[in-house]
């Protein structure tokens, strides 16, 4: 069966190399989590190594695949070097790059959360906010351009120096503020500082070159592949499950339980022995559920993950 109709022959269908996507995937912190994404989403990436930058992916609707620094990313989609990319917003927002987003792919370095670029000071000085900054404050940041453009806004003038890495260790002796990428706060909290402000809340995206974009065959491409990923996404969230009932009373107490997506699959067990109830609920309730779900009557419960929830 073909997927879109870019034509067909008596063998089969024909993918046209023009119609196919040229996608580049982040290296460094985002690699692990986003090749396991693609990995569940069944679009795994193949390489003949962990340090080798081309890839393949089995699918007809991709043709090449690199593996490059999430901070080139925007910029070689909007150039045309490539007609789709995942990378994060805060490096979206640093080039000022002319990308269009298909939309966000809710996964960090270690959790489902965002990053956030901040502000961070020593724990111990009298700062209170980004007002109490003065003139001339020296700043080290991996985002020269997104800060420059923050101070620039909030009035301060800020000597801003470009950081190759390890930003939070050159506070207090190198440079007196932080501005730097995290998730979890924790790196920042061990240095010693401590958060005043947020630039930029940044979830990873997915991002098209605006002329692939306009192609109704790629965007096509583009927009299954999202469903793809979001889909495996949101599977992650949230898990199966089944179980038994032995009479009315008992179903009406299990159904009232049930946090359904829409409604619970209700079945009649054969010979009216009862009846079968499957629903989609949060992971994340799973644990407290289960034993209210025994206590209100219900039997041979089971609990199975899930690949993908296409809404």
């Amino acid at each position: 069966m073909c997927l879109f109709n870019y034509g067909a022959r008596d063998t089969g269908c024909v993918w046209y190399r023009d119609t196919m996507l040229k996608l580049v995937l982040p290296k460094g912190s985002l690699e692990k989590a986003t090749l396991e994404l693609f990995a569940g989403a069944d679009l795994a990436v193949k390489r003949s190594s962990s340090v080798q930058y081309s890839a393949t992916i089995n699918d007809p609707r991709i043709d090449e695949v690199r593996i490059l620094r999430p901070q080139e990313i925007p910029t070689y989609v909007s150039e045309g070097l490539f007609d789709l990319g995942v990378t994060g917003r805060d490096w979206v927002e640093e080039t000022s790059s002319d990308v269009v987003s298909l939309g966000e792919l809710k996964y960090s370095k270690a959790t489902a959360d965002p990053v956030r670029l901040v502000i961070a000071v020593p724990e111990d000085s009298e700062i209170e906010s980004v007002s109490d900054l003065p003139a001339g404050v020296r700043v080290s940041t991996e985002y020269p351009s997104l800060t420059k453009r923050f101070f620039a806004d909030q009035g301060i003038e800020a000597d801003i120096r470009l950081s190759y890495g390890a930003t939070e260790a050159k506070v207090p002796d190198i440079v007196d503020v932080a501005v730097d990428l995290t998730e979890t706060g924790r790196a920042l909290r061990a240095a010693g500082l401590r958060i005043i402000d947020t630039i930029v809340t940044s979830y990873t995206e997915i991002v098209a070159n605006p002329a692939s974009f306009a192609d109704p065959a790629k965007q096509h491409a583009m927009r299954q592949i999202f469903t793809l990923l979001n889909g495996t996404l949101e599977a992650r969230t949230q898990v199966l499950v089944k179980l038994n009932v032995v009479d009315r009373v008992s179903l009406d107490k299990v159904i009232s339980l049930l946090p359904a997506m829409k409604s619970p699959t209700v079945n009649e067990l054969h010979d009216s022995a009862g009846f079968a109830v499957e629903t989609v609920v949060p992971k994340a309730d799973i644990n407290v559920l289960i034993p209210e779900l025994r206590d209100a009557g219900a039997t041979d419960i089971i609990e199975l993950p899930l690949s993908k929830i296409v809404r």
